[in-house]
């Protein structure tokens, strides 16, 4: 930007916004590539990254996931991808909420078998997923299970359709989840939030605060995107 552009921006005198601008320059928080212009330094790289170092998602997700938790009495867990398997690595629930699906932290469950894990695979590209199909033969824990390709397939296809995933009675009788995505600052998918509940609790009216829940994580680790 021009010293003019910066001046009319900040409401400043042109003469107080170039010695303001001469400090940012000796700090490197401001550069002048060529006389009158001005652009971000690198300095500012630098914090930014000292920031992102410091960010987890564990910290950035929990306070949001007891709000969520709150609303819906439900229990709100966070996972992540480990190879062909989510993980459960935070939860938000209350012991005093009555009946309840809790996920232990540490516990695993397959890709497809889940609302988390279809969101990473529909992530994935059609021969990483047919890859997937071949590895684990898509073996199935309920009648609901989906243990063939096509269905997958088309399941996954709705996943990326609608930007959330869910799980009905696939993982486990009695129990279904809804899962949205939470991205990085590189815009990529690292983990999953979701809510557990037994069917006959289940709302589908909880989707779209999970998913601005999902989305107000993303943007404290950086996201920028939808």
């Amino acid at each position: 930007m021009t010293l003019k552009e910066i001046s009319d921006r900040a409401g400043l005198h042109p003469s107080t916004a170039h010695r303001i601008l001469n400090d940012l320059v000796l700090g490197r928080f401001a550069d002048r590539p060529q006389a009158g212009s001005y652009r971000l330094g690198m300095r500012l790289l630098e914090l930014g990254n000292l920031v992102k170092g410091r960010l987890n998602v564990r910290d950035a997700a929990l306070a949001p996931m007891r709000e969520l938790h709150k609303l819906t009495q439900q229990p709100v867990n966070l996972s992540m991808r480990q190879g062909d398997e989510i993980i459960y690595v935070e939860r938000a629930f209350s012991e005093r909420s009555g009946m309840q699906v809790v996920r232990a932290i540490g516990g695993r469950a397959p890709l497809h078998l889940t609302s988390v894990g279809k969101l990473f695979l529909a992530a994935d590209d059609p021969q990483r997923i047919r890859n997937y199909a071949t590895r684990t033969g898509l073996q199935g824990h309920t009648k609901n299970s989906i243990t063939d390709l096509p269905t997958l397939e088309r399941e996954l296809s709705r996943v990326r359709q609608y930007g959330q995933a869910s799980d009905n009675e696939e993982l486990e009788l009695g129990v279904r989840c809804m899962a949205a995505g939470i991205y990085d600052d590189q815009n990529k998918l690292i983990a999953g939030l979701s809510i557990s509940s037994p069917s006959s609790r289940m709302e589908d009216g909880w989707m779209p605060r999970l998913k601005e829940t999902a989305q107000e994580i993303s943007k404290t680790l950086g996201f920028s995107g939808r």
